[in-house]
């Protein structure tokens, strides 16, 4: 059956090579099976689209012949830079740490040496952050307190008795990695994974640190100062890079996600960074006019209210909504249910 890679990485026919690197980037993030909710079928198929489209030979072939110029043998075959043998990929040098994504899933590629791979990353960390709907209009200043991984300060992460060397790892002679070719339902793939014995790093310690017994990190409570942004929104997210699990063997330390939730106003709605708010003003303020106090999120302001203003007029309040946004003030007015014989007469007397 064919295969539209150019719906697999949801891009247009005419899509450039920067937007398809764009969106196979976006897909490989998603889907890496490291991932909480990641998909290691539909990150191969990413990448498989990908090898396609990426290349503007390959992917002139694909437009003329579809995916089965790729398949059994067809004219594009055997184009993947190795795909199908055991020389791994190729065209991942300029995908920055995507090279890092395909070296973890299969073993090779992207811009890992053959001699040592990197320490891994430590997990990133989701918090939900509740703000009151003030604190989000001005910003603010919060405490988050976490338990978390952090690198040990005895051995500052490398795993090692302080005063002790660090040995050559007897397993993966120094490398860090382990190589072997399997065979899968790619064919035979050449994998490369991080050694068990010294964790990728291709040292041992000669004595494991006490405090904590070799792995380079420890748990321990920390609390973190966020600086809130003034106008942030509900929903939206602060990412606070290096706050996360610190990784083990002295690995990079993931991130911190801050998932903002914004209580509601019983004063104002939002609609991006414009304010909204209604206003009740008697029959005879709607009918002669008046100036009348409103409140805002800055504080009250006088209000105009114009001779005939009819119910669900608008006003508009310049720069008094956030980050220099307006606010629009909804007129309501309101009939009086209780009128004395005086009253009436009087109305009745103006035709009203």
């Amino acid at each position: 059956m064919s295969k539209d890679y150019y719906k697999i990485l949801d891009v247009e026919r005419n899509a450039s090579q920067d937007e398809v690197k764009k969106a196979f980037r976006k897909q490989a993030h998603k889907f890496h099976p490291d991932k909480e909710n990641g998909d290691e079928a539909k990150f191969k198929e990413a990448n498989e689209a990908y090898q396609i489209l990426g290349d503007e030979q390959k992917r002139k072939t694909y437009d003329q012949f579809g995916s089965a110029a790729f398949e059994n043998g067809g004219p594009g075959a055997g184009g993947f830079g190795g795909f199908g043998g055991a020389q791994g990929f190729s065209g991942f040098e300029d995908l920055g740490d995507l090279g890092d994504i395909f070296g973890d899933v299969f073993g090779f590629g992207g811009t890992r040496t053959k001699t040592k791979t990197r320490a891994r990353r430590g997990q990133d960390i989701q918090v939900d952050l509740e703000l009151t709907f003030d604190e989000a209009v001005f910003g603010t200043d919060r405490d988050i307190k976490l338990h978390k991984t952090t690198r040990c300060e005895r051995c500052s992460g490398l795993g090692a008795e302080p005063g002790t060397t660090m040995n050559e790892c007897e397993t993966c002679k120094g490398s860090g990695v382990i190589e072997k070719v399997q065979r899968t339902i790619l064919g035979h793939v050449r994998t490369r994974a991080a050694c068990d014995d010294c964790g990728g790093d291709g040292k041992i310690p000669e004595k494991k640190c006490t405090g904590c017994n070799g792995i380079g990190v420890e748990k321990k409570q920390k609390t973190i100062t966020v600086s809130v942004p003034a106008g942030i929104d509900n929903n939206q997210t602060i990412r606070l890079r290096g706050e996360g699990e610190a990784g083990a063997h002295a690995g990079p330390e993931g991130d911190l996600y801050l998932r903002v939730h914004v209580k509601p106003s019983k004063d104002f709605v939002r609609e991006g960074n414009t304010i909204r708010s209604d206003v009740e003003i008697g029959f005879t303020q709607a009918a002669l006019g008046d100036t009348i106090e409103v409140k805002t999120v800055d504080g009250k302001v006088d209000l105009k209210i114009s001779a005939g203003t009819q119910p669900g007029t608008e006003f508009r309040l310049r720069g008094k909504g956030i980050s220099g946004s307006d606010h629009i003030v909804t007129a309501k007015v309101v009939t009086p249910k209780k009128l004395s014989r005086k009253q009436k007469e009087a109305l009745s007397d103006l035709g009203l």
